[in-house]
């Protein structure tokens, strides 16, 4: 047992998500109970608190609060070009499928600070598709949003993401996508023009757009299978037939979600829409 668990219990657990939905409207209930316990009990170790019940009062009493516990719940799992065998499978085999089509649209459900989608935006600006691109970013996370909007990584960062990005691009230079300052980058803003970022909650909130493409990488690992499956049936009905959906390599499908979806490339984690 972890300290996590040991400092907070399954009862208080349950407490604490109910108060939060009942106080707030976000729901954590379907979340994986061991991840959640280790992301509450990193808040209360952080910030110095005592006991579970000083997390609790001080949630309830205090919104600014909630929302940072917000960015430490939903910490995803990004960089550029990560897993750079996925861009070129976007690139050699799935994209050309929509050469000829007018309006493509994405969506990055839980988007983070913004790698994946720029990531998207470059292979879509190589192949002289990215006009015809209409990208959807959404993440839990105001502040992450924010920070997706701006598109700025710090050297630190880039000299992380500098080998993935050479893998996909070969001889390719940052700057023909960046612009590089003394301490960070910033992605250039014909990569930004047609992405609308926004605030949405897949456990609660309904999508009316329609996709040909979606990803969500390393998001459903905090998920139990429950909640998997109420999401992914989310997925499942903003995805055009014969759609695709990218998920990471540590997400893990229910069973059960072989009726929503087929592996296109198990290798890369590319699935395809189930049409009936």
């Amino acid at each position: 047992m972890t300290f996590a668990e040991r400092m907070i219990s399954n009862e208080e657990l349950k407490a604490l998500t109910q108060a939060i939905k009942k106080r707030y409207g976000i729901d954590f209930t379907g979340y994986e109970t061991r991840s959640l316990k280790r992301g509450f009990g990193r808040i209360i170790m952080k910030n110095g608190m005592e006991s579970v019940l000083s997390l609790w009062s001080k949630i309830m009493a205090d919104r600014a609060f909630f929302k940072y516990c917000i960015d430490e719940l939903t910490v995803n799992l990004t960089e550029l070009f990560r897993n750079p065998d996925i861009w070129l499978k976007l690139k050699a085999d799935v994209l050309p499928k929509y050469e000829t089509k007018r309006d493509l649209r994405i969506w990055h459900a839980g988007c983070s600070s913004g790698e994946e989608v720029y990531t998207m935006g470059i292979v879509l600006n190589e192949m002289f598709m990215l006009h015809r691109a209409k990208t959807l970013a959404t993440d839990l996370s105001v502040s992450i949003i924010e920070q997706a909007k701006e598109g700025e990584y710090s050297n630190l960062l880039m000299q992380k993401y500098i080998r993935s990005f050479g893998k996909y691009l070969g001889n390719g230079s940052l700057e023909d996508n960046f612009k590089l300052k003394e301490d960070s980058a910033t992605i250039k803003d014909e990569l930004k023009r047609n992405v609308t970022f926004l605030v949405h909650n897949l456990v609660q909130d309904k999508m009316y757009q329609k996709f040909d493409i979606i990803f969500c990488r390393n998001v459903m690992i905090y998920f139990d299978n429950s909640l998997k499956m109420k999401v992914l049936q989310l997925f499942h009905d903003a995805l055009e037939d014969d759609g695709f959906f990218v998920i990471g390599y540590y997400d893990m499908l229910p069973l059960e979600s072989a009726r929503l979806f087929k592996p296109y490339d198990s290798k890369t984690r590319i699935y395809q829409k189930i049409t009936t």
